[in-house]
């Protein structure tokens, strides 16, 4: 069990920010996590839970896809991890892999995993070598984005040419840049890679590309409560069902 919810279970209410709101396979969000999705800076999870949806309910339909999603924690250890072999024994196996998505966090602080104040989306294709950086902040997460390019060509074996995009469509807020990030990973995912033809060259530009933040987090929120509402039919309909079926309601 996660540390977070083994303590919010231990304390129960008076830990209440924390309480467990609904467990997604490897995503536990917590009230907190809800809180920030709905008017807030996203959180880890807030990007981790849109990751394993992703993965989960998108990727099942195209088993020929080759396409990581990696995690906001990950990234971090890409980043900040000087020891390469530790971090190349935390990540998946890259040697088929055609393309990464990676969350990109101006965190600087190795001691708190959840700090920063910016997220941008690094997309690398690994089959062409070149990395395209997506920030809806000007170029705030440039330095960062072409760290993390720097070490995945270490962990690849290839350079990678690093490509700062500068016609990403560009929040209006200092707190939409999570969605952001989770909106055109699913675009770029679902409406170029996934559809491509394997001949085909695919242009990664988002220039032109309106992005409905506001729409993005009523999405999500309404993604989570229809798992929650999942897990209840099935917990009501099954009472003795396997808790390692998602989702589940902790």
């Amino acid at each position: 069990m996660p540390f977070r919810q083994r303590m919010a279970r231990h304390f129960g209410d008076s830990l209440s920010p924390e309480k467990a709101y609904l467990s997604y396979y490897d995503v536990l969000l917590t009230v907190e996590d809800i809180k920030s999705l709905k008017n807030d800076w996203l959180t880890d999870n807030n990007i981790a839970f849109w990751e394993e949806y992703l993965e989960h309910e998108t990727l099942p339909r195209f088993p020929q896809a080759r396409i990581i999603l990696l995690r906001p924690s990950m990234t971090f250890l890409l980043m900040k991890e000087p020891d390469m072999r530790h971090v190349q024994a935390a990540l998946p196996d890259f040697s088929k892999v055609t393309h990464v998505f990676l969350p990109i966090n101006d965190n600087r602080n190795v001691a708190q995993a959840e700090g920063g104040s910016h997220w941008s989306l690094l997309l690398v294709s690994v089959l062409d070598g070149i990395a395209f950086h997506y920030d809806s902040l000007g170029g705030a997460n440039y330095a960062e984005a072409a760290l993390a390019t720097r070490k995945l060509g270490t962990i690849v074996g290839r350079q990678i040419r690093f490509i700062n995009l500068e016609d990403s469509p560009q929040q209006e807020n200092g707190s939409d840049c999570g969605v952001f990030v989770c909106l055109l990973m699913r675009h770029l995912l679902v409406k170029r890679l996934l559809v491509a033809n394997a001949r085909e060259k695919v242009s990664m530009s988002m220039a032109g590309k309106m992005v409905d933040s506001n729409g993005g987090r009523k999405e999500m929120l309404k993604i989570i409560e229809n798992l929650r509402k999942e897990g209840e039919r099935r917990r009501s309909a099954s009472p003795f069902t396997s808790t390692k079926t998602p989702p589940r309601i902790e």
